[in-house]
């Protein structure tokens, strides 16, 4: 991690690091959060330069980069009349809602202006952004798509349109009250009274840190202001499925809670293990002719290995503290573990009530779901520990 603030012909050194001198009241920082946007470094701050004060005004580039972007933009703050502040981050921990958190950290201006780099967020709405909260006595400013003549231009496509439009529609719905203020809880640009946030309660992932803030945050009065999204000047969107996916899961960790969605996600990842399961064990009962207790061993193994693919991939991904080894072998025992109490109700329900073999097996997997996901939770993917 690599922080460097920059100001020409004002920049004080103290000891090893610099210390920026800059005064006492800001307006406004700017934070931006960059991931190879090295060529539109310059266009955005040419613009930014022309509608915003000098003196006034600060801007934070935090950066996750892998290629030379935090060097472009160095360069460029040599000749920039507005101060500069490049943070550079080795590991983008939240993605670019946890940039926008860590910009929001060093930030020392009275509002917080949240902006991309790419440029379909206009700079020059920066100033009408903080005119109508300063006016309207607001908390938060909105930049918004989707109101007061605000339009999507940038949407390329019928298919990024499909995607901008159904996420608000989506993440009104789970939030209807929250956000009964907001018209447009998916956007990038806004602004915020630097007195009403409450950083450390902010755990973002992925691109939509707005929501959070408002949902974790509940700031008083929000404002909006329009504008026409603008097409991307260079570079490519960083928009893919992954960011999709993560978007869902923050959603589902916004509105339940972080342990009841894992929860939830490990009931789904069982109940697709269900269909391995009930397959095996069709095949080597019915088809076989297998005795019911040896193939619903052989067919629990086959679905235990089938669940560990799921949780290790997609559940718990950034809890893999464990090696894999480690953590196949305490799966596989705790997969296995529970037929200790279902081979004996599995008998229970052939062999004293006469149930399907199906059916009982179905039954003893329901029975076990909620003890498995608590040693899961809680032994073999353990929460790292904080420093």
């Amino acid at each position: 991690m690599t922080l460097e603030m920059t100001r020409p012909a004002r920049l004080m050194l103290a000891g090893e690091l610099g210390e920026l001198q800059v005064p006492a009241t800001l307006r406004q920082t700017v934070v931006i959060p960059t991931f190879n946007e090295r060529e539109n470094i310059a266009a955005l701050l040419e613009r930014l330069v022309a509608v915003l004060p000098a003196d006034e005004t600060e801007l934070v580039f935090v950066d996750d980069s892998t290629d030379d972007t935090p060097e472009v933009i160095r360069a460029a703050a040599a000749t920039c009349p507005i101060p500069i502040t490049v943070h550079h981050r080795e590991h983008g921990t939240g993605g670019l809602g946890g940039a926008v958190v860590e910009g929001m950290r060093l930030a020392r201006g009275a509002w917080v202006v949240v902006m991309d780099a790419d440029l379909q967020h206009p700079p020059e709405i920066v100033p009408d952004l903080i005119a109508a909260g300063m006016r309207d006595g607001a908390d938060l400013v909105v930049g918004t798509r989707y109101a007061g003549g605000g339009r999507t231009d940038g949407l390329a496509d019928g298919y990024r349109r499909f995607v901008s439009g159904g996420s608000t529609l989506l993440t009104k719905l789970v939030f209807r009250n929250s956000l009964l203020r907001v018209s447009d809880p998916m956007s990038g640009l806004f602004a915020v009274r630097t007195s009403s946030l409450e950083v450390d309660e902010l755990r973002p992932l992925g691109f939509k840190v707005l929501l959070e803030l408002v949902v974790r945050n509940r700031p008083g009065r929000i404002v909006e202001v329009p504008y026409t999204f603008q097409q991307r000047h260079a570079g490519e969107s960083k928009s893919t499925v992954a960011e999709g996916v993560r978007f869902l899961k923050h959603l589902a960790i916004l509105r339940f809670g972080a342990q009841r969605t894992r929860m939830l996600a490990f009931g789904l990842i069982g109940v697709s293990g269900l269909i391995p399961n009930q397959l095996a064990l069709w095949l080597l009962a019915h088809v076989i002719g297998v005795h019911y207790v040896p193939a619903a061993i052989a067919a629990n193994m086959i679905a235990v290995g089938w669940n560990f693919a799921l949780t290790d991939t997609l559940l718990y991904r950034n809890r893999r503290h464990r090696s894999l080894a480690g953590r196949l072998a305490r799966f596989f025992v705790m997969g296995n573990a529970d037929l200790l109490l279902r081979i004996p109700l599995l008998a229970l329900l052939v062999d004293g009530l006469h149930v399907g073999v199906l059916i009982a097996n179905l039954v003893t997997l329901v029975a076990s779901f909620v003890v498995r996901f608590l040693i899961l939770d809680r032994v073999i993917y353990l929460a790292e520990a904080k420093a």
